[in-house]
């Protein structure tokens, strides 16, 4: 067993508060170069052409005056890894996160958007608490964050779908394609495809969310995940939404596949939709 480190409770509050304003003002780089050669090099469409602009120049606005890209800075998702070999002191990890998102909210001047209680009285937290927080330990003695706004424009149009062992190949990309096309203009395409593919159900789910925050320009390391992830991309930019849903080559920026070992009798695959600007940041602490 490694040497015990450690981390005081207020150093993961200000992580949090801080890649939330960061998140919610600034996309990634690899988001904003694929939106750029997708102006220049790929869209085709005049309309096409003309959103892909105004969303170049909205990420450029928010990022130099550190105002929010969109008006929905969406529900607080947080990805904590904390290493084995790590002792959190000085309070509870989830009140520091929470403590944390309220006043990047409140800093930042973002929307709040999240309610007590989801189907009766839909009261408004005031704050944008409680985050959803998935946790996993690692090996070592580091704690990785990762942030992730996640506006429901997009979350809306996720899809979780029970195949059998059967449907095979054909049945994934059919479901994640046609669970695109669906969607049309709603998710604020051009999007970025999660999919989530094996385990039970909720483990889908999050291999999915997570699949939504790897790169744009990173295939899947194994061959035929990434070949699947080319094939579904190019069914569904063939569908003409294009940016906006105005018609063009470009709906999606990219599909991100993540897998799980399967039981014998099932698949579970589930797709989750994040908008043009993906927003997310992380550190290492």
């Amino acid at each position: 067993m490694g040497e015990i480190r450690n981390v005081q409770i207020d150093i993961i509050e200000d992580a949090v508060k801080s890649l939330f304003l960061k998140a919610n003002t600034s996309i990634g780089q690899d988001i904003y170069n694929a939106l750029f050669d997708g102006l220049n090099k790929t869209e085709e469409s005049p309309n096409g052409r003309d959103v892909l602009g105004q969303l170049l120049k909205n990420h450029d606005i928010a990022r130099e005056e550190g105002v929010p890209i969109c008006q929905d800075t969406g529900m607080a998702v947080v990805f904590l890894d904390i290493g084995q070999d790590v002792h959190i002191t000085g309070g509870y990890i989830e009140e520091a996160v929470n403590r944390g998102v309220a006043a990047a909210y409140e800093e930042g001047y973002f929307r709040k958007s999240v309610v007590t209680d989801p189907l009766f009285d839909r009261r408004n937290t005031g704050d944008n608490t409680p985050a959803v927080i998935h946790t996993r330990i690692v090996p070592g003695r580091l704690l990785h964050i990762i942030v992730t706004p996640k506006g429901f424009g997009s979350e809306n149009m996720s899809a979780l779908k029970m195949l059998t062992p059967a449907s095979g190949v054909e049945g994934v990309e059919e479901f994640v394609a046609d669970t695109v096309i669906a969607a049309g203009p709603n998710p604020c395409p051009p999007t970025i495809v999660g999919v989530g593919i094996g385990g039970t159900m909720e483990k889908a789910a999050i291999l999915a969310k997570r699949a939504t925050l790897r790169p744009v320009n990173e295939s899947h390391p194994e061959s035929r995940y990434a070949e699947l992830e080319r094939r579904i991309l190019e069914r569904i930019n063939r569908s003409g939404i294009g940016p906006a849903g105005l018609g063009g080559r470009i709906t999606s920026l990219a599909v991100h596949i993540e897998y799980a070992p399967a039981h014998i009798a099932g698949t579970a695959v589930v797709v989750n939709l994040c908008c043009h600007a993906c927003r997310h940041a992380q550190v290492t602490l």
